[in-house]
C-alpha cells in the first residue's frame, strides 16, 4: 500500500448549481478530461438579502465534486465557466480545493509534479460543518452573525460509536446535516467561533467543523 505522504497533490472540484444540472455538469466536465465525478443534492439558504455571493437563490441544490489533476482541473474550470457562465447571477458557483490522494479509482493517473504551486493568492475559504440533523439552519444562524453571506446544506449519516442508539434493541444511525460555507479568509476565524459556541462544538456528539483553503473561483461576485 503507497504512502499517503508520496502520493500525488489533485484537485478537488466543487460545482453547486440549480437542481436537474448536476448530470449536465457531469457530461461537460468528462469532454474536457475530468472522468470521476458525485453529485449530491443540497438546498441553498441565501436569502433574497444575501443571494448575491453565492448566486443561490433557488432553495434546491445539486453539488458535484470532482477529483483531477491541478492542470486538467485548471482546463475544465474554464471550460465550464464558458459553458455555465458562473460569473451570470443564479448561474452557481465553482471552486477548487488542494488534496493530497485519491484512493478507490483507477480513473485517476498522474505523476508528481516537481513546478511548485507557488503563494496560494484565494481570498476565501471552505468551512464544513458536520452537525446533528435539525441543526443545520442553526449553523447558518450563526455564521450569518458573524458574516457570512449563507451557504448550502447536504444531509448525511453518521457511523461513530458516539452517534448509534438502540430503539427495541434495532441499532440506528442518525441523520446528519453538512453545512459548506464559503467565506473570505479575513472573517473565518470569527464564523467558525460562532458557530462552535452556539452548537457547544466542543461537546461530544455535536458536530465537527474543519477548514480549507480554496485556490480557484467562478461565480463569487459581490
Amino acid at each position: 500500500m503507497p504512502n499517503l505522504n508520496d502520493m500525488p497533490i489533485f484537485e478537488l472540484i466543487y460545482v453547486i448549481v440549480n437542481y436537474g444540472l448536476g448530470s449536465k455538469v457531469l457530461r461537460k466536465a468528462k469532454q474536457h478530461g475530468v472522468f470521476d465525478g458525485t453529485v449530491f443534492q443540497g438546498r441553498g439558504t441565501v436569502s433574497s438579502g444575501l443571494a448575491k455571493f453565492l448566486s443561490l437563490y433557488d432553495e434546491r441544490k445539486e453539488i458535484v465534486l470532482f477529483g483531477t489533476d491541478r492542470k486538467t482541473a485548471e482546463h475544465a474550470l474554464v471550460e465550464l465557466n464558458k459553458e455555465f457562465q458562473f460569473e451570470k447571477p443564479h448561474h452557481g458557483i465553482v471552486f477548487t480545493i488542494s488534496a493530497c490522494s485519491i484512493i478507490g479509482t483507477e480513473t485517476y493517473k498522474c505523476e508528481k509534479s516537481e513546478e511548485g504551486r507557488g503563494e496560494n493568492k484565494s481570498m476565501y475559504q471552505i468551512i464544513m460543518a458536520i452537525v446533528n440533523r435539525g441543526m443545520a439552519e442553526e449553523v447558518i444562524e450563526a455564521a450569518e452573525a458573524a458574516g457570512s453571506k449563507g451557504g448550502t446544506i447536504m444531509n448525511a449519516r453518521g457511523a461513530g460509536v458516539r452517534e448509534t442508539k438502540k430503539v427495541f434493541n434495532i441499532e440506528i444511525e442518525p441523520e446528519k446535516e453538512m453545512v459548506m460555507i464559503l467565506s473570505k479568509k479575513d472573517i473565518t476565524e470569527k464564523i467558525v467561533s460562532s458557530i462552535r459556541e452556539k452548537l457547544e462544538i466542543d461537546k461530544p456528539g455535536n458536530g465537527i467543523i474543519f477548514v480549507q483553503d480554496v485556490n480557484k473561483t467562478y461565480g463569487i461576485y459581490e
